[in-house]
């Protein structure tokens, strides 16, 4: 990804209706004045979800999940946490999930001032025994926080729930990987969890979101690459 997009750039500067982020190549948010880390779509315990419906995944993706969230709080020294909804796959998702990830998870929610469970499609309701407070959406500095985007225009929205992955064509052949997407108004973060897909900014289900095709902040292994609408290309 490095040689291939140039200019990499590790938790650049991303300014969403006038304020500023860092998209961070973990794939979560950053605003640094309060300290708050926003994070989308962790899905946890998705793969036993898949598995009970006969699906066999590898059952860890919570634990997995869970480190990388765990990694990005302490390497960005974040506060505060905003999840911005689908946190939990589903809602016996806490009842299926590992005693000591349970306790991991509850530990990690206690390590900051502030938890923040945004309600999702998937998690409407999200299980309290962790701890952290639940709302429908939230502020943030002039942004608006919630799990779905809503149709039309949104000046300061951020949320999740689309799961944006970008594809571009470098030196003959396709590159596909996860991504903010942005028109500098509104944010759709990338989906955090180890088991979540990606539906590409060039689909027409982003029609309602953004106007014209946005930019693509790319999360590649080097760091995060705004790439222009234009240069993006469908699966």
């Amino acid at each position: 990804m490095q040689s291939a997009l140039q200019t990499p750039k590790q938790s650049p500067d991303l300014i969403v209706n006038g304020t500023r982020l860092l998209a961070d190549i973990s794939g979560v948010a950053f605003e640094p004045e309060t300290a708050t880390l926003m994070v989308a779509d962790l899905h946890f315990e998705k793969g036993s979800a898949f598995a009970a419906r006969g699906q066999l995944l590898p059952p860890y993706d919570t634990r997995e999940t869970l480190r990388r969230l765990s990694c990005a709080i302490d390497r960005l020294q974040a506060r505060r946490v905003f999840a911005l909804g689908d946190s939990f796959h589903d809602l016996g998702a806490d009842g299926r999930m590992h005693a000591s990830d349970a306790q991991a998870l509850a530990a990690l929610v206690s390590s900051v001032d502030d938890w923040l469970w945004i309600e999702g499609n998937h998690d409407p309701e999200p299980p309290a025994r962790f701890g952290g407070r639940t709302a429908p959406q939230a502020e943030l500095k002039g942004l608006i926080l919630r799990h779905e985007p809503t149709d039309g225009p949104c000046p300061g929205e951020v949320a999740g729930h689309l799961h944006p992955c970008a594809r571009v064509s470098v030196r003959g052949r396709g590159l596909r990987r996860r991504c903010f997407a942005t028109d500098g108004d509104r944010l759709v973060l990338p989906a955090f969890g180890a088991f979540t897909g990606g539906l590409n900014v060039c689909d027409s289900a982003w029609h309602t979101v953004f106007e014209e095709r946005p930019t693509a902040w790319m999360l590649g292994d080097a760091g995060v690459f705004p790439i222009a609408g234009e240069r993006l290309r469908p699966d």
